[in-house]
């Protein structure tokens, strides 16, 4: 049953990563079908994060009364459908339509897929909720690669994302047959006032959160300009650090779980923090393109484990203190701080870098990405909570384990 559960969860993080990928690096695309002009564009591609966070509120609302696996097993086609909508369309309301249902949708799809992850780490008693994200990195890698074919076939938007979408829709809601829900929430007033101690217990995973993905965004939407006009890279080559962060956020990933199984959660997340920090120093001292290549595949080595075990922290306190209702109320909260620093991160290093330089933006959010360090023990568990016997109080980063619920 929770083999099952998992195998299908991460399927579900799978097709997400690759529809995301699918989205975003076929902006231009996007822009150019539509006619959306450089001065509307911004709004547009604000708009999906926005949204993304008022659909993960909704997400924590709606929990009280629905389970996290019927939030999934239907907001992942409408994910799916509202990417197919912005290939397909002809009209510029036809794309604010289709992307703002993609943004709601997105934000209960990352808010229940997470609450999933963090119950069936619990239940399993030991670390796997980064092998979730390595799935959502395979994904992501695989979307860039089929907007790439697309892109150089001269594919019509519609084109390429039909396939995808005929193949993971059906796929997803099958495999959502096996998705495992945690306890039940408890109802009532218990579990208003659990949730509202929750968001006390929050404010430093919060923030550790938004960190992770300014640094995220900043390579993302900053690394091949960086590469090209600060490095004086080819336009050939500066297409290449972004590839090598996903590539290198998917290998982190697969091996993190090993590692906070053995040296713990703290250990993980401090040595990610650094390795992280050491990529933006290599990145903002780098005399060439590269020595700029080392310095994005450190951050992907470094970012990578700090966002699942954000998750899992704010998922394990608060199911320790206040039970499942709050767990879920906990991930749902954090995870608009994800879309909070998608956000701010882009146009924070790009005001930056005019204002100032590129060179010195880059050491903002090594800056930012080093306070981690400073809330390291928010990621500790508490070890006289484990179950099972499975693994040492020391190493183990879930609650629980399914004998002691």
């Amino acid at each position: 049953m929770l083999r099952r559960g998992r195998a299908s969860l991460a399927f579900s993080f799978f097709a997400q990563g690759a529809t995301f990928a699918l989205l975003v690096t076929r902006i231009p695309a996007i822009q150019a079908r539509y006619g959306v002009s450089d001065a509307l564009l911004p709004l547009f591609l604000a708009a999906v994060p926005v949204l993304a966070g008022v659909g993960s509120v909704t997400t924590e609302q709606l929990v009280k009364r629905i389970r996290p696996s019927r939030l999934l097993r239907w907001s992942q086609p409408v994910v799916l459908l509202a990417l197919l909508g912005a290939g397909a369309g002809g009209r510029i309301a036809g794309l604010a339509v289709a992307l703002g249902a993609f943004g709601l949708a997105v934000g209960a799809l990352d808010a229940s897929m997470n609450m999933l992850g963090v119950s069936l780490q619990r239940s399993y008693g030991r670390s796997i909720m980064l092998s979730f994200h390595a799935a959502y990195s395979l994904g992501g890698i695989l979307g860039a690669s089929l907007a790439w074919v697309g892109a150089h076939w001269h594919l019509a938007l519609w084109v390429s994302y039909l396939p995808v979408v005929v193949v993971l829709l059906p796929a997803t809601l099958v495999g959502s047959r096996w998705y495992v829900d945690g306890d039940p929430a408890p109802l009532g007033e218990e579990r208003g006032q659990g949730t509202g101690v929750v968001f006390k217990l929050l404010l430093p995973l919060c923030l550790v959160m938004t960190f992770a993905y300014i640094g995220d965004s900043t390579v993302s939407n900053w690394s091949a300009k960086y590469l090209k006009d600060v490095l004086g890279s080819s336009e050939q080559l500066a297409t290449v650090p972004y590839n090598v962060y996903m590539v290198t956020t998917l290998l982190g990933r697969a091996i993190g779980d090993f590692g906070v199984r053995r040296f713990g959660a703290v250990a993980v997340v401090r040595l990610g923090t650094l390795v992280a920090a050491g990529g933006f120093a290599v990145v903002a001292s780098a005399p060439g393109a590269w020595v700029g290549m080392i310095g994005f595949t450190l951050l992907g080595l470094g970012l990578c484990v700090l966002v699942p075990q954000t998750f899992a922290a704010a998922g394990r306190h608060a199911f320790e203190n206040h039970g499942p209702g709050a767990s879920d109320a906990a991930i749902a909260r954090l995870n608009i701080f994800n879309y909070v620093g998608f956000l701010v991160g882009s146009p924070l290093v790009g005001a930056l870098g005019e204002a100032w330089s590129y060179r010195g933006a880059m050491l903002v959010p090594m800056v930012l990405v080093l306070v981690t360090l400073v809330y390291a023990r928010s990621f500790a568990a508490q070890p006289d909570r484990y179950g099972g016997g499975h693994e040492r109080p020391r190493t183990a980063d879930v609650g629980r384990g399914s004998n002691g619920l």
